[in-house]
């Protein structure tokens, strides 16, 4: 009986015992770590957690890298941390940190490719982008096309929008994205497009819609401008577009359009001299604007001049749209100058 006794008394001594221990080492563990604001840490892929421990106790934040490895063996929350860039909140303890951060987000960044600007734009904004992955060296359209396997000019083929990535997330992937994403944009458009219009295939509706971006930033008129365009299309008129041949004229353009270059032969986007559309795009062009190219407003205008507070005047008539030009341009010469210009007798130069 005094044996079992016994028994008795170091069982319940041993369970004490434990309980003491294990209220001591949660207490231990429990302790929140030292950061009194919120700190962000990087996890880079196949780091251990050893590396983390360690690498947060020396920044000053985390208790004990010893606290974090015995709690990470006791609930083998490291099995679920992924790679990335966290934000650790105030208030967070050995035994609770690898549990929030198997379930927390990603940090994220984000880059905005803006319609109506250049490719060479969008490729500077994807290099300056802070965090981002220059996997593919230098951007360049050279560059661009040769990993997107292009048959066309990378002009264009990348859809404006704002895009939301990881850090040192590759930017291969963004301009992936971006490219596939105009492909699905195109080819929904293309799917409700209007009967009887002047386009071959997708590629030259986005042309269009590349030219409406930069003629225009009033949403209102995006449909009006592709009606011009259209029907200048279909009565074989030159568009006559100064946009074109701005891109035509590359890195010489200083800003001030003239007469040699609207008569320049030599430039292939120099609408004003060469019938149909221009080789190729000449801005990133957003869904609107393709929608526009593609669903052109009906009427009877051929001409519009721009009055100088961003909108446009449009006109049927060349009369009619040489007293606009008069009216709004002769007084204003610095103001940007839509097509047709008011030089011209008729809607064709030779």
């Amino acid at each position: 009986m005094m044996l079992k006794r016994l028994m008795l008394a170091m069982i319940a001594l041993l369970v004490l015992a434990g309980l003491i221990l294990g209220s001591v080492g949660y207490l231990w563990l429990s302790q929140k770590n030292l950061n009194q604001t919120s700190v962000v840490v990087v996890i880079e892929k196949g780091q251990s957690l050893n590396s983390m421990a360690q690498q947060w106790e020396d920044q000053g934040w985390l208790r004990s890298a010893l606290r974090l490895k015995v709690a990470a063996r006791l609930t083998g929350g490291a099995r679920d941390v992924r790679a990335g860039e966290f934000i650790i909140p105030p208030g967070l303890s050995s035994l609770t940190i690898l549990p929030y951060l198997a379930e927390a987000q990603t940090r994220t960044y984000r880059v905005s490719l803006i319609e109506g600007r250049r490719l060479s734009a969008a490729l500077e904004a994807l290099s300056q982008a802070e965090y981002l992955q220059q996997d593919l060296g230098a951007l360049t359209a050279e560059r661009v096309s040769d990993y997107l396997g292009l048959t066309v000019h990378a002009e264009a083929q990348l859809y404006p929008d704002t895009y939301v990535y990881h850090r040192n997330q590759p930017v291969s992937e963004i301009i992936t994205q971006a490219h596939e994403r105009l492909n699905r944009v195109l080819k929904e458009e293309w799917q409700a497009r209007d009967a009887n219009l002047p386009y071959t295939s997708p590629y030259e509706a986005l042309v269009m819609a590349s030219i409406i971006e930069k003629e225009t930033g009033v949403a209102s008129e995006r449909r009006v401008i592709a009606g011009v365009f259209v029907r200048r299309l279909q009565k074989n008129m030159r568009l006559e577009t100064d946009p074109t041949v701005i891109y035509g004229l590359g890195e010489s353009f200083d800003g001030n359009l003239t007469r040699a270059h609207l008569r320049d032969r030599s430039n292939p986007y120099n609408t004003y001299r060469n019938k149909g559309l221009p080789p190729g795009p000449i801005a990133l062009a957003g869904r609107e604007a393709i929608r526009a190219a593609l669903n052109p407003a009906e009427g009877t205008e051929l001409f519009f001049v721009a009055r100088g507070d961003g909108s446009h005047y449009f006109s049927s008539t060349l009369e009619e749209h040489n007293k606009a030009v008069r009216r709004y341009q002769l007084s204003r010469r610095s103001d940007y100058r839509s097509a047709p210009t008011a030089e011209q007798s008729s809607g064709e130069t030779d």
